[in-house]
């Protein structure tokens, strides 16, 4: 039975969906499929660069559409939530592109227009390269806790052990409580508008 990349692709993502990135594997993966684990290399050098490929599609959807007139600022915003909104399309989706990281076609989109944007405000090459990928490492980070919290989000009736370390740190007690009943698009916009106006600082330009 041959197989298309497509179909590769896809029946990853469902197992990701479905298992989680620890279930995620060759073996798995192939009897998905109904054919042998040396299959799955039709297409692919090697495990990596399936992972790779499959990461990758993560973000096929992402800054696809050019804004000509939009500050660069603007642009940060506006790709950074709409990398956090695919990743979090998938089970464990901000793990598994931070595993893999892929040199590919669409991270290389994104990127080239996050650094452009900076090049064009003046940026050094230093600074649009760690400007543009600190922002997206901020960005996985925090849809990455984002997604475990989620699935371990502890309810109110907390053991004895965690009420008696919290009693014992105040300060953590409040902020636990508070993140607890916050929507995750507040704490994910205050980081990001952080990160922005970091960058405004070093770029010596006006929010």
């Amino acid at each position: 039975m041959k197989i298309v990349r497509a179909e590769v692709i896809n029946s990853a993502l469902e197992l990701l969906d479905r298992l989680g990135m620890e279930g995620l594997t060759m073996r798995k993966l192939a009897d998905a499929l109904g054919v042998q684990v040396p299959s799955l290399y039709w297409h692919f050098a090697n495990k990596d660069a399936l992972f790779e490929a499959v990461a990758d599609t993560l973000l096929e959807q992402v800054a696809v559409t050019a804004v000509p007139t939009e500050k660069w600022q603007t642009m940060f915003f506006r790709i950074s939530c709409e990398v956090r909104q695919a990743l979090l399309v998938h089970r464990d989706g901000a793990r598994f592109l931070a595993r893999t990281y892929p040199l590919s076609e669409n991270v290389a989109r994104i990127t080239s227009q996050m650094i452009a944007a900076l090049k064009d405000t003046g940026a050094d090459d230093g600074t649009a390269a760690w400007g543009t990928f600190s922002t997206l490492y901020y960005v996985i980070g925090f849809t990455g806790e984002e997604q475990a919290f989620s699935e371990k989000r502890p309810d109110h009736n907390q053991s004895p052990d965690l009420q008696s370390l919290l009693e014992r740190y105040p300060a953590a007690a409040s902020a636990w409580r508070y993140m607890l009943n916050s929507d995750p698009d507040e704490g994910f916009h205050f980081g990001l508008n952080m990160t922005i106006h970091g960058l405004e600082q070093k770029l010596n330009l006006p929010g």
